[in-house]
């Protein structure tokens, strides 16, 4: 894999075909690089052997689950800085098939060309997200909960570790999200745990990952702080 520092943080998760799955980001806020393995999602056998690219035209993702009914791979994306405080939106996607292309550089969340990278491209030509979040949210860790601990609603529904902006003019970010979801689509997002980003807008604590216990609670890491927590269910 490339040295490059920028968006250089490799996410590891072993698949439901027992393979090995990781990301290679973007080396730059915004680029189309040459070497072909950037901005991709990739797979390989654990020991190494038979690296696939399996899709392209991701900026950065760092946090991915397989959905525990249909297997699909969801994967969260950090969307590009220096275009506004509301713009580009960062996502939730989608992968269902080798040779996939999510956007990056030339179209952001379905919905925008990049004013740099689009010219005379068009956002249809790329698979679109399957939920944008506001932008600079920076989404990392995501697991879809599959325990019984916690009430039914929110059984095989999305938590999603929201890291937090960094160069937004008022920050945001800094909780963790619940996706739900209604016949395959997400339908909603909603607050399900907050409080590490102070009203003065200074940050206690960044979540990165989410890994849920086998007695159904949760583990979430923070790289801020340096500590884990553990969120529990005793309500009836």
């Amino acid at each position: 894999f490339p040295a490059k520092k920028m968006h250089g943080w490799k996410y590891l998760r072993f698949g439901p075909d027992n393979k090995l799955y990781t990301a290679v980001g973007a080396p730059c806020n915004i680029c189309l690089p040459k070497e072909e393995v950037f901005t991709s999602l990739v797979r390989l056998n654990p020991d190494g052997s038979d690296l696939e690219i399996l899709a392209r035209g991701i900026r950065n993702t760092v946090g991915f689950d397989w959905h525990p009914m249909t297997k699909s791979l969801y994967f969260t994306e950090n969307g590009r800085d220096w275009l506004g405080n509301d713009i580009p939106p960062d996502e939730l996607n989608k992968w269902t098939t080798k040779g996939q292309h999510f956007g990056y550089p030339f179209c952001h969340g379905g919905e925008l060309l990049d004013p740099e990278y689009g010219i005379d491209k068009q956002c249809k030509s790329y698979t679109s997200p399957q939920w944008n979040f506001k932008a600079h949210m920076a989404p990392l860790g995501i697991r879809f909960y599959r325990g019984q601990q916690f009430p039914k609603s929110y059984h095989h529904q999305l938590f999603v570790a929201q890291h937090g902006s960094w160069n937004r003019t008022i920050p945001h970010g800094y909780r963790i999200a619940l996706l739900t979801f209604k016949a395959g689509e997400v339908v909603s997002e909603k607050v399900f745990a907050e409080g590490w980003l102070g009203k003065n807008g200074k940050a206690m604590g960044r979540p990165v990952d989410i890994i849920e216990l086998a007695d159904g609670s949760l583990l979430v890491s923070d790289d801020l702080a340096g500590v884990i927590y553990k969120i529990t269910y005793t309500g009836n």
